[in-house]
């Protein structure tokens, strides 16, 4: 189990590095002045791209943005919606990229849309499944609970890695309407695009955390059931 926990504490380490990268460059972002609000950015490159049924609301918290495909509505926080900066413009276009996709049927999109029933379900179940599994395959030597826990994590393990791609799909839909809308200069551009990515290295750490504990369970179950074989 120490195993587990040190890749635990990795895991939280990169997830906590990574996220006050992200804060501390959007702050120093939201000092960039932009002719427009985010709530103004969105709006555009949603009517530019066509997208007329898309409602682009206020939300609490920050860093609370998001795209909701069942209501039809680009979700701004109160740092993003009603403040004209480069952090925001980049943060509303990005939203505003998971709308585009939707719209045009983005296949990785579908498919992770696809997956949400199974991982809500099996999100809740897998690492209570696992710990009793575990038990279970140190004193009995049974490894069915284990593989089962296993199989229930996979799916949200798999579920943070085809949002990688969604996730930067998004970033280079807006970094490209931002830049053929001339709304940013070469330097507002620079500054967008790395706020986008560190926003996107968020994801990337929570996919790398999961799949090392994935791991570590796979390796476990490998290892108990090669010694139940002896």
């Amino acid at each position: 189990m120490i195993g587990y926990y040190i890749i635990i504490g990795i895991g939280m380490l990169l997830s906590w590095g990574v996220g006050q990268m992200l804060r501390k460059r959007f702050a120093e972002y939201s000092q960039t002045p932009m002719p427009m609000t985010g709530a103004q950015v969105a709006e555009e490159m949603l009517r530019q791209n066509g997208i007329l049924d898309v409602e682009v609301i206020s939300v609490p918290g920050q860093l609370t943005d998001h795209y909701n495909p069942m209501k039809r509505t680009v979700n701004l926080s109160e740092s993003v919606y009603g403040v004209p900066s480069v952090a925001a413009a980049a943060v509303a276009a990005h939203e505003c990229g998971h709308a585009v996709q939707h719209a045009r049927g983005y296949a990785w999109l579908k498919f992770r849309s696809a997956l949400v029933p199974v991982v809500s379900i099996s999100s809740r179940m897998a690492q209570i499944v696992l710990m009793i599994g575990l038990f279970i395959a140190i004193g009995s030597q049974n490894t069915t609970v284990l593989l089962i826990g296993i199989v229930l994590f996979s799916m949200a393990v798999l579920f943070s890695i085809v949002t990688l791609p969604v996730e930067f799909d998004a970033s280079k839909r807006a970094l490209a309407w931002l830049s053929q809308s001339r709304l940013a200069g070469a330097v507002e551009q620079k500054q967008a695009k790395n706020a986008l990515f560190w926003a996107a290295m968020t994801y990337v750490a929570g996919a790398l955390a999961a799949l090392g504990q994935l791991l570590y369970f796979v390796f476990i179950f490998l290892q108990l059931r090669g010694n139940s074989r002896q």
